[in-house]
């Protein structure tokens, strides 16, 4: 069976591969930890967030951003102790502030799904690249995500992060015209 060629041989890479990334996710509370645990990505590899995203959901109440807005400073603290994350005080406080800003768009447009998809006219964009070397880091889309975003007080929402965000959560389906999880096939 043949897959993209970044994905390695680890058992975890494999299942996220074959059975997450490009797949669309319309569900909002997925979609909010996909969008932090790129955000914790940035600086770092995707495969160092994988290994990590059990604890993440742990250590973050699964990212219910409910109770991640009455985040108090110890609990802050204790997170910024928490080996099993990325301990990096930003990125903690990136995801309360993210979570701030995930409430009032729900409440805004009726659902984070509805905000969010509406960049890609909420349909998935399926790419149909040859190589894995030609699929973009960003994009118009990424970038006006990005600046969206931003301007909506979201953290760690660059273009490159926005871009690898729409990848994991479908909204651009970049798996190769060789890869069996391309639509094509």
């Amino acid at each position: 069976m043949k897959r993209c060629d970044w994905v390695s041989k680890e058992p975890l890479y494999v299942e996220y591969h074959d059975k997450e990334w490009g797949v669309p996710v319309y569900d909002d509370q997925k979609l909010f930890e996909m969008l932090c645990l790129e955000g914790a990505q940035a600086g770092l590899s995707w495969w160092t967030i994988l290994q990590k995203r059990q604890n993440y959901r742990e250590a973050f109440d699964q990212f219910d951003a409910e109770k991640i807005v009455q985040y108090s400073e110890e609990k802050l603290l204790a997170l910024k102790e928490n080996p099993g994350i990325v301990r990096n005080k930003l990125k903690i406080q990136s995801v309360v502030t993210n979570a701030q800003n995930y409430l009032r768009i729900q409440k805004e447009y009726g659902s984070f799904s509805n905000y969010i998809w509406s960049f890609v006219n909420h349909e998935p964009i399926i790419n149909e690249w040859k190589s894995i070397k030609e699929v973009p880091v960003t994009t118009e889309i990424s970038d006006a995500m990005s600046k969206k975003l931003k301007k909506e007080g979201f953290k760690f929402v660059g273009s490159t992060i926005c871009y690898s965000f729409m990848q994991a959560v479908g909204m651009v389906n970049d798996h190769t015209l060789e890869c069996f999880c391309h639509p094509s096939h």
